[in-house]
């Protein structure tokens, strides 16, 4: 009889496990109750790979697991970034953006990562033991946003943060980058008072609609937002009501519902710091366009007579020009052409733009001569 003996090991930086084999082999001896043990082999073998169950945290934040502490926070400062819900729309983004905290509160706490690396996400989650009879669990349930705010001081130096570092994710969609604002000339500022209406986020931020035109999304510009806040005075609990004047700028291209963030410039009470203030751009109705992306939509009426024998229809486009669409083949109730290259600015590419797309609505008339439907159906007989 052979017995196999095997002792696992801690895993291994490769992901294997190290384990020891010790092979036995068990003799009877003729007419012998008795059995003699001798061990023939041992040595330690890679056993089967054994990968711990739940996330890859190291996946998650994009690094190797031999990454240092420096190496952590780099790639959460980038993701966190990347993916804060107020900068970032996608539908997952508030999820990815949890599981970069939970990566990264893990991943920076020494007793935790132990226990990740040996264990994996189940290990922290069912309870190990911590030495001394001690179980410890781990289960997130920290706010992301505090870890983010913790992870840049609160909030209090967003300009450092945000503008100096050259690693940084400094894409035209950075809500938290301060901007040095500046007046574009031909478009005029915009002045409201922004106390109705607002909205509190998270009890934190106020949020404000911005308004903005298909013209405005094209060239980009700034906008004048007057605000009304309360400050403390120097005695820390007294208030004053003072007026202030936001430039925001917006980039050739941004989406409706582009977020740009003030951070601190909100109302501030003995409890609690300045809140910050959201602009949130939402598009115009434009009385002969529709906004599809970088698309814009422009819808031509022509007659029964033009979409049969064709036409040249002249379509407007956003910097007052015409463009000369010719169309000779039948055109049908809801065909679109295209002309490229006239649409907006590519938020994140100005220098190209989507494309005009020309949408054909096609009006019949109400009543056709008797002769002239003779005609007709005499042509028409032959289709």
């Amino acid at each position: 009889m052979v017995l196999i003996w095997t002792q696992f090991g801690v895993k291994q930086k490769n992901g294997n496990v190290k384990c020891k084999v010790r092979v036995m082999h068990r003799g009877d001896s003729s007419g012998s109750s008795s059995s003699a043990e001798s061990t023939k082999s041992e040595q330690d073998t890679p056993c089967l790979s054994i990968k711990p169950t739940g996330k890859d945290f190291y996946k998650v934040l994009g690094i190797l697991p031999e990454s240092n502490e420096d190496e952590i926070k780099k790639a959460y400062r980038k993701l966190a970034l990347k993916f804060h819900p107020d900068k970032n729309s996608d539908p997952d983004a508030e999820e990815k953006f949890k599981e970069i905290a939970e990566a990264y509160e893990i991943l920076t706490d020494p007793q935790k990562r132990s226990i990740y690396d040996q264990f994996g996400e189940e290990g922290l989650k069912n309870g190990i033991s911590a030495g001394q009879g001690n179980i410890f669990r781990h289960n997130f349930q920290n706010d992301p946003h505090a870890t983010f705010s913790s992870f840049f001081h609160n909030s209090d130096h967003f300009d450092i943060f945000f503008s100096s570092d050259p690693d940084a994710d400094d894409d035209l969609f950075n809500p938290f980058r301060r901007s040095t604002f500046t007046h574009l000339g031909g478009f005029a500022g915009y002045e409201a008072g922004l106390r109705k209406g607002a909205r509190h986020l998270s009890g934190e931020a106020v949020v404000h609609d911005l308004p903005m035109t298909l013209e405005e999304v094209m060239h980009g510009c700034t906008k004048q937002m007057k605000i009304t806040r309360s400050r403390l005075n120097p005695d820390g609990r007294s208030l004053r009501t003072e007026e202030k004047v936001l430039n925001v700028v917006v980039k050739k291209g941004w989406k409706a519902g582009t977020r740009i963030t003030f951070p601190r410039e909100g109302d501030e009470t003995p409890n609690s710091p300045p809140a910050d203030i959201t602009f949130i751009l939402r598009d115009q109705d434009h009385p002969e366009y529709k906004r599809d992306g970088s698309n814009i939509v422009y819808t031509a009426q022509i007659t029964l007579k033009e979409a049969l024998c064709g036409c040249t229809v002249n379509v407007p486009t956003l910097d007052n020009r015409m463009m000369p669409l010719p169309c000779s083949d039948i055109i049908k109730p809801g065909e679109v052409r295209r002309l490229r290259g006239e649409g907006l600015p590519l938020p994140k590419s100005p220098s190209q733009r989507g494309d005009l797309v020309v949408e054909f609505q096609v009006l019949f008339p109400d009543r056709i001569p008797p002769q002239s439907r003779e005609i007709i159906k005499h042509s028409l007989g032959q289709c």
